[in-house]
């Protein structure tokens, strides 16, 4: 909730500074939607922290335009009086934020150190140490999950039963050990649990300082028919790049990232509209929760790696030319700059409260996916 909290921030902050700026009135600046926890008021805007954390708004005078703003007393002062390019930058100013945001958080990992996967970064391999094969996935109801292993840890060795049928356990000496030159690869580990045939496997896997020991028995049909025990591994590295180098990778790496994340909406809200699209594969604010908290679990970078992203995919959703987002309302404006006169604010108000409604829905039935995971 924290990590929610600061970007919902981030992102009205943006818009309340511009606001500011263009001269336009901010009456409320709030975190959070229901009743006010704490609320104060400052100048003309009143400030308050609310119930449910989901969440977090700016009320920013004639944005939702009525008679007072339009011709009222402070009239002068309202979005809707405003030019449209002042209107358009005060509504991108939230997206802006989030992606600046993501680009600073980038810029403190890459200058910090991060565990990463040398593709893309090969210009810098000589900052590479510590190269290693690292459990990124874990399919759910696998054996690897079943038997513990967890994304994050660092495959040290894997060994085979001779006699897995044996009813007498077997002590460490009776036991078949890959070659060290097999387990440096994840073919090769791929390979060694294919070999197994389903008799159970251990491996010594590495979290941190600490070394355990997880036995594991391979089943078919995960990876057509290859034994496996349902983990995806990658070979990763730590690399810590120069500060001025730093800053142009966070800059590239956020420029990819919101291409990235700008397909995979494009193709998910195209599915919603078809159909097709499967809400168990998007996560909402409990499903982000969680993924939060995986992500702290491993370290303070990849932490802060997780919040640059979903900083990121807060802000390319906003783009979106939806109602009641940023992108539907920039998306008014420019339509009001090409016929040359406002849009009539009833026709306004009415398709930005049903857009508004629709991703209430939408964010409900996430959200029961989210919890129905947690069951499962």
């Amino acid at each position: 909730m924290i990590v929610l909290a600061v970007l919902i921030f981030v992102h009205e902050f943006g818009h309340f500074l511009l606001a500011r700026a263009c001269g336009i009135r901010v009456d409320a600046f709030a975190l959070g939607f229901g009743p006010k926890l704490i609320s104060w008021k400052r100048g003309e805007t009143l400030y308050s922290l609310n119930l449910i954390p989901f969440g977090g708004y700016v009320k920013i005078f004639g944005e939702n335009p009525d008679g007072d703003s339009i011709s009222g007393p402070d009239s002068k002062r309202s979005f809707v009086n405003k030019p449209r390019w002042k209107q358009a930058i005060v509504l991108v100013a939230g997206i802006t934020f989030n992606f600046l945001f993501a680009c600073l958080l980038y810029i403190i990992v890459f200058a910090h150190g991060v565990t990463a996967t040398p593709d893309g970064f090969e210009k810098y391999s000589d900052r590479f140490s510590n190269p290693r094969i690292m459990i990124t996935e874990i399919r759910s109801g696998s054996p690897a999950e079943k038997a513990g292993i967890k994304i994050g840890d660092v495959i040290s060795s894997i060994i085979m039963e001779r006699d897995a049928a044996s009813s007498t356990p077997i002590s460490p000496i009776a036991m078949s050990s890959v070659s060290a030159s097999t387990t440096k690869t994840i073919d090769g580990i791929q390979a060694f649990i294919n070999d197994s045939k389903g008799k159970p496997v251990t491996f010594g896997l590495r979290s941190g300082d600490l070394m355990r020991y997880v036995k594991v028995s391979p089943i078919s049909g995960i990876v057509d028919d290859r034994y496996a025990v349902g983990i995806t591994m990658s070979d990763v590295v730590d690399m810590r790049l120069p500060f001025f180098t730093s800053i142009y990778e966070g800059i590239h790496y956020t420029g990819f990232m919101i291409k990235e994340t700008a397909v995979g909406l494009y193709y998910f809200f195209g599915s919603l509209f078809q159909g097709t699209a499967k809400l168990s594969e998007v996560a909402g604010p409990v499903g982000i929760a969680g993924i939060v908290g995986n992500a702290a679990s491993l370290g303070f970078t990849y932490l802060l790696m997780i919040t640059a992203l979903i900083s990121i995919n807060l802000g390319v959703i906003n783009l979106a030319p939806f109602p009641a987002l940023d992108g539907g309302r920039v998306l008014f404006v420019a339509i009001e700059g090409l016929i040359r006169r406002r849009i009539s604010p009833t026709f306004l108000n009415i398709v930005n409260t049903v857009g508004f409604v629709l991703l209430m829905i939408l964010m409900v039935l996430v959200t029961y996916q989210d919890i129905v995971k947690l069951f499962k």
